[in-house]
């Protein structure tokens, strides 16, 4: 029977000889891997990521990642190809085939397509002197000297290196195209990192009817009915021209009746927390995150460019939009 000992062992031996493998990418890193990126950069159209069996599940991941990070990729089937899938490619594009091999039939049968189309071929392969590797105009070597699988038959070592080597061009245009995280967050939108980089408070604060406002002189007990029914545990105080003057919170609540003032015959004007800290509505929500967080508040209200009240927001409606 199979130990404990001996599955920890199997364990870090794949491990070991997969480390092992891509180590040795790193002398294969040379005017090759140059000249991939700048074909793949100056591809007009898309490069297109084709790749069957195992190989095939690294290009999707491999088109995947490119297309996230700034180069416009999408993965085809070999085998759809040869059955009309061929049509997807244009001369404007790159082909980026991978094949451990490099004799892979359904992705040769493609070579005569791509010769008559003009679409540059370049090859991932894990043997330099295959039909893939030759035929291409660039090629990138992946190969490995034994598969982590004992029986030197799954492909385990030689995908790992295919999978690091295309991460390493990705990471390397990224970086050549000058590739920002906003436009990352582009690309994901729905998220985290898109709701940090692209909410602006406009899109999630409290605007028109919704947002709690009292004036200059209004008595604290009807500034109190004014928090309790927008419920964002605070009201903006406003003057003539709706000009914001202050802010009135939970916390200010608390404090005038630890002074025992009385709320019908205090005006709102006593109690506020005036020069209150404001947002404007085209700042980032993550901002308005971080203000609340630096100031140890709650709430923020929202005025335009003449300091006109127009919106209010709280920590809860960045928690409702995943900010936090």
């Amino acid at each position: 029977m199979t130990t404990d000992e001996l599955f920890i062992s199997i364990g870090r031996r794949t491990i070991t000889m997969e480390l092992e493998a891509v180590q040795s990418l790193n002398d294969r890193i040379d005017s090759s891997f140059a000249k991939v990126c700048r074909i793949m950069l100056e591809c007009r159209g898309r490069v297109i990521v084709v790749g069957m069996g195992k190989s095939g599940h690294i290009a999707r991941k491999l088109a995947a990642t490119l297309a996230s990070t700034g180069t416009p990729a999408y993965f085809v089937h070999p085998g759809e190809a040869s059955h009309g899938d061929m049509g997807m490619v244009t001369q404007e594009d790159v082909v980026l085939a991978l094949s451990n091999s490099g004799e892979t039939s359904e992705v040769i049968t493609l070579l005569p397509l791509l010769k008559r189309l003009g679409t540059p071929l370049i090859s991932m392969t894990g043997n330099p002197d295959s039909t893939l590797a030759n035929d291409a105009e660039a090629h990138l070597n992946t190969g490995v000297e034994k598969e982590a699988c004992p029986l030197d038959l799954a492909p385990t070592s030689s995908t790992t290196t295919a999978l690091v080597m295309g991460d390493a061009l990705a990471i390397a245009l990224l970086e050549a195209r000058g590739f920002t995280a906003e436009d990352f967050a582009f690309s994901h939108p729905g998220g985290s990192l898109g709701k940090r980089l692209l909410l602006k408070v406009k899109d999630i604060m409290h605007s028109g009817s919704r947002v709690p406002e009292v004036s200059l002189g209004t008595p604290m007990g009807d500034a109190l009915l004014e928090v309790t029914r927008k419920g964002l545990g605070m009201t903006a105080i406003i003057d003539d021209k709706r000009h914001v003057i202050g802010i009135f919170t939970d916390g200010d609540l608390r404090r005038a009746l630890d002074k025992g003032v009385d709320p019908k015959s205090t005006r709102i004007d006593d109690v506020m927390t005036g020069h209150c800290k404001t947002i404007h509505p085209e700042i980032l929500a993550a901002e308005a995150l971080k203000i609340m967080d630096d100031r140890k508040i709650n709430a923020l209200i929202c005025v335009d460019d003449q300091n006109e009240l127009i919106g209010a927001i709280n920590m809860h409606d960045l928690l409702k939009a995943g900010v936090v």
